[in-house]
């Protein structure tokens, strides 16, 4: 009988983990073939999703937990999940059901097939807002567009690995993480499972427009060095233009004297050289950044709490 461990970040999530795992239960109740638990990671809440998953813990011998000891974000949170789990199959989920447990035997029998992973993308992105919906399908298009790393429109982080998978993708320990990403780079036989968007049943979205932003930045820095190459074509674009305005300039001056008329032509190209540099240097930072951070090798996350039931990864640094 193989096991099967289901990796779910929670991050103010105690309105719905009941409901989450009672919802999950019915489903994989019915999977008699295969052994199931749940590693929920504690992403630092700040309302009684710590003290519930204790409780759940001491009712469900399934469930185990690991709490850090502050907000980490969602990336380490699933990392730190994939890194505790023992399973044969590996499953990543949102703790808000918009993940639908009902994918789960579906993604199984794609696993029984043969393949690696089984992966769940949005078909739609009906019920949510427009302005979201439109900058998400902007970013894949723009990821797409610049990164070797092809990523599916509408693609999720909800999806089932074989072991072998999970054991490669701990192998990128890097600091700024960004798993979509990782999940495509790291290969293996994927195949895809489109789903109707399911809106949440209880609670609020923790992503905000800024975090997003900077989520996508962080996707797109992490796994392409064209917006450096970007950069250095438009640099060489605008020397050349210079240059050639530089001797019409001269030609003009030495044939007709000096005309005082220009300053407007000369403010306009003046700011647009000045915020071409700025944003130049901003893109250049981003990969700086990333340098700083993965330099001082600090550990992705820092565990405060967890139950008995699981494993200690030699990574952590306790407090």
């Amino acid at each position: 009988m193989k096991h099967v461990e289901i990796i779910v970040p929670c991050f103010n999530e105690a309105e719905v983990l009941e409901l989450f795992l009672s919802e999950t239960e019915k489903v994989t109740g019915a999977l008699t073939d295969y052994r199931f638990s749940y590693i929920f990671v504690d992403d630092g809440s700040r309302d009684g999703t710590l003290a519930l998953l204790r409780k759940l813990s001491q009712e469900n011998p399934r469930v185990h937990y690991l709490s850090f000891s502050r907000n980490f974000g969602k990336e380490a949170a699933m990392y730190a999940g994939l890194s505790h789990s023992t399973g044969d199959l590996v499953a990543v989920m949102d703790a808000d059901l918009q993940h639908p447990p009902a994918l789960l035997p579906q993604m199984l029998k794609e696993i029984e097939a043969g393949h690696d992973c089984a992966a769940a993308c949005r078909s739609s992105r009906e019920g949510e807002k427009g302005l979201r919906s439109f900058f998400s399908g902007l970013f894949y298009r723009f990821s797409n567009s610049l990164s070797e790393v092809k990523m599916p429109q509408n693609a999720v982080d909800y999806r089932l690995m074989t072991r072998q998978m999970v054991d490669a993708i701990l192998q990128l320990s890097e600091v700024e993480r960004f798993s979509k990403g990782i999940f495509v780079w790291v290969g293996f036989d994927t195949v895809w499972i489109p789903y109707e968007n399911v809106e949440r049943p209880l609670g609020q979205s923790k992503w905000r427009f800024r975090s997003l932003l900077k989520y996508a930045v962080d996707g797109i820095t992490s796994f392409t060095t064209k917006p450096l190459k970007l950069i250095r074509n438009v640099g060489l674009v605008l020397f050349i233009i210079s240059l050639i305005y530089i001797l019409i300039t001269l030609v003009k001056t030495l044939i007709m004297g000096v005309d005082v008329p220009g300053y407007a032509s000369l403010l306009c190209v003046q700011l647009f050289l000045g915020g071409t540099l700025q944003l130049s240097l901003g893109i250049v930072g981003e990969y700086i950044a990333h340098i700083y951070l993965e330099a001082k090798d600090r550990p992705i996350y820092l565990l405060k709490e967890r139950d008995g039931g699981l494993a200690e990864y030699p990574r952590e640094k306790k407090l």
